[in-house]
């Protein structure tokens, strides 16, 4: 007697092992880097304020670099390094309006708008949880028409911290309650992923490859996706 044939079906990296969906009920996602490719934003810092930063006080590109790079590495982990108004005081040029010179380059990511579409159609909550200033996060949701996916948007600036800090998710649970335990919650970040940890978030996903035009990303201790396709509900 022959004996049958199996066939095994491939499916992507961490299908099923990632995420046990019954156990979820609120998903908490990270805007830049995680729905939204990060090219523009490492463009933006990288190329296009050192440009005109430059343009701006007769330096040479590699000087305005120098300059901008060591500022902008003191910021890291504050609010001040997400707030528009900050850099527009400190480097004298208008953030805001050189972010829409470059708005083309804003762009979602790969297999998000299915995604949270699945996670509305199963009745789980979704909410946007950025770091980003306010007015980025206008100029974003609007270029992409993402608001509406979402049951609310919350920006750490209103909550008067960044989402590296600790205190920042006992205050996200004030203005949006959730269960630890059964909380996704997705970020390209991994100071913002251990804050997230430390508080007792059960769920972690990390970003591999959050720039599309970069390399894949070290996502230390944490499962990581490359798309939302790997994780649909």
């Amino acid at each position: 007697m022959r004996r049958p044939v199996l066939y095994f079906v491939q499916h992507p990296v961490g299908w099923h092992t990632m995420i046990h969906w019954p156990a979820i009920s609120t998903v908490f996602l990270d805007m830049d880097g995680t729905l939204l490719d990060l090219h523009y934003d490492n463009h933006f810092w990288r190329e296009h304020v050192p440009r005109r930063y430059a343009e701006k006080n007769g330096l040479s590109a590699a000087d305005a670099s120098e300059l901008l790079f060591a500022h902008f590495r003191r910021a890291e982990g504050t609010l001040d390094w997400y707030c528009i108004d900050y850099w527009t005081r400190e480097l004298g040029l208008d953030i805001a309006s050189l972010k829409q010179e470059v708005q083309h380059l804003i762009a979602v990511r790969p297999h998000v708008t299915d995604f949270l579409d699945a996670v509305r159609a199963s009745q789980r909550r979704i909410v946007l949880v950025t770091n980003a200033h306010g007015k980025s996060l206008e100029l974003k949701l609007n270029r992409t028409r993402l608001s509406g996916h979402f049951d609310a948007v919350v920006c750490a600036h209103d909550l008067g911290m960044p989402k590296e800090h600790h205190a920042f998710w006992a205050r996200l649970q004030d203005v949006q309650p959730f269960v630890k335990e059964t909380t996704l919650f997705v970020d390209d970040s991994l100071p913002v992923l251990r804050s997230a940890q430390r508080y007792g978030i059960a769920h972690l996903l990390a970003i591999r490859r959050p720039d599309s035009q970069g390399p894949e990303k070290d996502v230390g201790e944490f499962n990581a996706i490359f798309g939302f396709n790997e994780i649909m509900p």
